[in-house]
């Protein structure tokens, strides 16, 4: 095989995953600090804009990115080449910088309501952990491959197609269609700092997390038809139905 590509194929999965880690850091850091940590310094008068701009950014480019429009954009913005191959890790790494800008970039408010203490921060520090397992079960039901980028570029390595896998059922999707996006929301409002910047960023996200998801249906609903009307039918969309 070319070495070429298997060169482009490592850089990004160095780069790929090394930012998808950095980013899944930030945010838990972030959330359990009530979102005080950010590096902006912005003028009291527009800081609240300027973050109100870091939370939209990141719905608006993601949800673009899953359209066809987006697509394109991706395979163009593979920064080692290879574009059609590595659109899916490119869409990985477009996420984690758009998390850390909105993390890092965020300036801080200062206004904190609540800090965890005593048995009751055991409780909200214990349910906020509870959320990120049932986000990192979400996505490896998913697909970690998908979910992380690792099908794109190492589809690239072996020289073959992208494997995108088989439209998700089982695990936490057989009981709502949308769990990745049920577990983000989960996260965010289990932040056991409860801050204004805090309740900005979960506002925001959280009807991202309600409102993304009909893009992605609109996707399977292409490319999986009957199967995924089928699935829909039964399923319900975000909140779990724990009975057949």
């Amino acid at each position: 095989m070319n070495l070429r590509p298997r060169v482009a194929a490592a850089a990004m999965a160095l780069t790929s995953h090394g930012l998808f880690v950095a980013a899944v850091g930030s945010m838990a850091v972030a959330l359990a600090t009530g979102c005080q940590l950010g590096l902006g310094r912005l003028p009291a008068g527009v800081a609240v804009l300027g973050d109100l701009l870091l939370v939209l950014q990141f719905p608006l480019l993601h949800s673009f990115l899953l359209h066809d429009r987006g697509r394109r954009t991706l395979q163009r913005l593979s920064p080692f080449g290879h574009g059609k191959a590595l659109a899916l890790s490119t869409y990985a790494l477009v996420a984690s910088l758009q998390l850390l800008l909105a993390f890092w970039a965020w300036t801080p408010s200062g206004v904190v309501w609540h800090r965890p203490h005593g048995w009751t921060g055991v409780v909200q520090w214990a349910t906020f952990g509870a959320a990120w397992l049932f986000l990192q079960k979400a996505l490896y039901d998913a697909g970690l491959g998908t979910q992380t980028g690792f099908s794109g570029w190492w589809a690239l390595w072996r020289g073959r197609p992208v494997d995108f896998g088989r439209m998700p059922t089982r695990g936490l999707f057989a009981f709502c269609r949308q769990p990745i996006y049920l577990g983000f929301a989960m996260v965010l409002w289990t932040a056991p700092v409860w801050s204004l910047d805090w309740l900005l960023l979960a506002a925001g996200w959280s009807v991202y997390c309600f409102v993304g998801p009909r893009w992605k249906e609109a996707r399977w609903a292409r490319w999986h038809g009957a199967e995924f009307a089928a699935y829909r039918a039964s399923v319900p969309y975000l909140l779990p139905r724990f009975r057949r």
